[in-house]
């Protein structure tokens, strides 16, 4: 068995020479099982919020014509309050919606970054994530400024219901039916998008909330975290794990513990839970949200489903060829990729 999981830790220029690595690859489902009452625990958390929070959406007026750009603003769970950003198309028609989600540490997208998609006739909305760098709150903490820090193992120790990603996630959840009850929206045509932490949340979103037809994934954060474990990744997305573990549990006497708690906010546990068509791509050569650990999340999907392979490419941007794709999959365009014309 260790020498399995060693054989796993590998690197692109590995792939590349021994494709049967790569089969190993297409099997994998992680380290642990999902819990028994993983589905039960959320859907007693969304019965607890059927109704919609508070909110309140104002227009801005950018001069950009064609567009009506809102901010919305609403209470989350625990006080916190959730800020995105939306765009919608100006038209008569309902419109078809892309929740788009940042990666770690981040914020949501600027408003120009939105309106490539209204020209498709879509709307967006992009969503700061709670305690991040954008203006969602968690609690009463003051926006200003980055508190991001350690939220992957916040109130891990206390247990499932105190994780800090737990409230995240039900930030999802509420914004869509929020942006879904809104009389410019199209409430059967929505889609999630993201990468990295964003990647995590898109996939996330269409597990809890079925409004969801449409998810694209890039290289997906916070799966397999044992997996990320034992690999020793330190990258700085996963130290904070690392020093839990350093300062706080030297002999890993409550690795158990914390893991079967982690395991209500990993990834690769929704993905049964997916309904609709899921779309996913991975670097072959990252070091922050390693293969194995996206895999994991694909190989549990029961839904329609894709998986691209970049073997050149690590956790970072990229830009050739795959906004496109992005696009086509996301709007149903149908731009062509052809590197030499024929």
């Amino acid at each position: 068995m260790v020498h399995f999981w060693y054989r796993l830790h590998i690197l692109k220029e590995d792939f590349m020479k021994d494709p049967k690595l790569l089969e190993l690859m297409n099997d994998y489902r992680g380290r642990d099982e999902v819990p028994a009452d993983f589905d039960a625990f959320w859907d007693q958390a969304l019965v607890k919020i059927t109704e919609l929070p508070e909110y309140n959406l104002e227009e801005r007026d950018f001069s950009i014509p064609n567009v009506a750009c809102y901010e919305l603003t609403f209470k989350g769970t625990r006080d916190g309050s959730v800020y995105a950003r939306v765009v919608f198309p100006k038209t008569d028609q309902k419109v078809p919606v892309i929740f788009h989600f940042h990666g770690y540490m981040g914020r949501c997208w600027d408003w120009t970054d939105m309106l490539a998609y209204t020209v498709a006739g879509y709307g967006v909305v992009s969503m700061d994530v709670r305690g991040q760098s954008g203006y969602s709150t968690d609690g009463d903490r003051s926006p200003l400024g980055n508190t991001v820090k350690g939220q992957i193992i916040r109130g891990a120790v206390e247990g499932p219901d105190e994780l800090f990603y737990k409230d995240v996630y039900l930030d999802l959840y509420q914004l869509i039916e929020i942006v879904a009850s809104l009389p410019q929206v199209d409430d059967s045509k929505l889609a999630s998008y993201g990468a990295s932490q964003g990647g995590a949340l898109a996939l996330v979103a269409a597990g809890l909330n079925p409004r969801i037809q449409r998810t694209v994934a890039i290289y997906p954060f916070l799966s397999d975290f044992r997996r990320v474990l034992e690999i020793g990744n330190t990258s700085e997305a996963y130290d904070e794990l690392f020093r839990y573990f350093k300062f706080h549990d030297p002999f890993h006497e409550t690795e158990d513990r914390l893991m079967q708690t982690l395991a209500y906010i990993d990834v690769k546990n929704f993905a049964h839970r997916i309904k609709g068509q899921v779309h996913m791509i991975t670097g072959l050569d990252d070091d922050v949200c390693y293969p194995e650990t996206q895999f994991a999340i694909y190989n549990r999907l029961e839904c329609p489903k894709e998986h691209l392979i970049m073997p050149e490419y690590a956790h970072e941007a990229m830009n050739v060829q795959v906004n496109d794709r992005v696009y086509n999959w996301l709007c149903g365009s149908k731009i062509p990729f052809r590197y030499v014309e024929k």
